[in-house]
């Protein structure tokens, strides 16, 4: 359940109850005046109504520059409602919750660049020494999940503004991971043979299914209100592991196995952009208003479009690649 406030001008109060009623809110009261003439007007309402009514009361709210609309999640409710006692139990979370989840976690400032620095670190120390549960360590602290749900989101909603800070920060993670490890490479003594290493240079379908997995478990995460922590580990693994790897080969001149490390990474990435888009298209994540959401579902189309072709291409290199590896060994 959610607990909508409104404070706005007290002549809207009655409109404000109206979409309450339409909504079949479980509650709905109204606080004392203020001398200015403003009011606090809170519903009660189940997860599932809650983007509706936010929507409703958008349209009036937005007339009045002073008013204010907060949601305030709610952990229990005494006596229960006699609807929600026999209601299947159901999560889901809307729009504006969403986007400012999303939002927080895809800015590029000293926190996420020390994230991925030490990710990067951590994850290098456990490839090169072949130890599995460093691999994992690093994955729990690497910062890779928001800015690929982020990119999603903002392709759903049309929002170009959220996309190009999204790709910014993701690229900036991604190359920054890249690079330390060129330079790990370069002054780190490195066992090739390192089962962990060679891991993340073998292509394969199973990498994309694992990819397609995080994604689509990253994006229901969100979408359904659920703790995102082991989806984040989850994206982490299809992307900071590849990376780290292709830059480990690369400072030491195995050009063949960074060209692996390279696809894998390529195709993580897409794997993750495209099943979080389908995801947001399934559970109908869009805009507020008919043109935004003509905008975001041209943009949608498109970008689903250039996954899917770009996928097809990756598949194909994959056969190309391992047809090749007899060669070279």
């Amino acid at each position: 359940m959610k607990l909508i406030e409104v404070i706005a001008d007290e002549n809207i109060a009655e409109t404000v109850a109206d979409i309450a009623t339409a909504n079949n809110a479980l509650d709905f009261r109204l606080a004392q005046k203020s001398e200015e003439g403003r009011q606090a007007m809170r519903i009660l309402l189940r997860d599932q109504a809650v983007q509706a009514t936010l929507d409703g009361l958008q349209k009036i709210v937005s007339a009045y520059p002073s008013a204010r609309i907060i949601v305030i999640p709610v952990d229990a409710t005494l006596p229960l409602p006699e609807e929600i006692k026999t209601a299947k139990k159901s999560t889901s979370t809307s729009r504006e919750e969403l986007y400012d989840s999303v939002t927080k976690n895809v800015v590029l400032d000293s926190n996420f660049i020390v994230l991925v620095i030490l990710s990067t670190v951590v994850a290098a120390i456990g490839l090169i020494e072949n130890n599995v549960s460093v691999v994992i360590g690093a994955m729990v602290i690497a910062p890779l999940l928001g800015p690929n749900i982020a990119f999603g989101l903002g392709t759903a909603l049309g929002d170009t503004g959220l996309m190009r800070k999204a790709l910014k920060t993701n690229l900036a993670g991604v190359g920054l991971a890249i690079g330390l490890s060129i330079l790990i490479g370069v002054v780190w003594p490195i066992d090739i043979n390192s089962s962990e290493l060679l891991a993340r240079t073998d292509v394969g379908m199973d990498s994309l299914a694992l990819a397609l997995a995080s994604g689509a478990a990253a994006a229901l995460s969100l979408t359904t209100g659920l703790s995102s922590v082991l989806v984040g580990v989850m994206v982490a693994v299809a992307l900071l592991p590849p990376a780290a790897t292709f830059g480990l080969m690369l400072g030491r001149g195995e050009f063949q196995l960074a060209m692996g490390a390279a696809l894998l990474l390529i195709a993580n990435v897409v794997c993750v952009n495209l099943a979080t888009k389908l995801v947001f298209l399934v559970k109908g994540i869009s805009p507020r208003t008919w043109w935004e959401k003509e905008k975001a579902r041209r943009a949608m189309r498109v970008s689903i479009l250039v996954w899917f072709i770009s996928l097809a291409i990756l598949a194909v290199l994959f056969l190309r690649f391992e047809q090749m590896l007899p060669h070279w060994n």
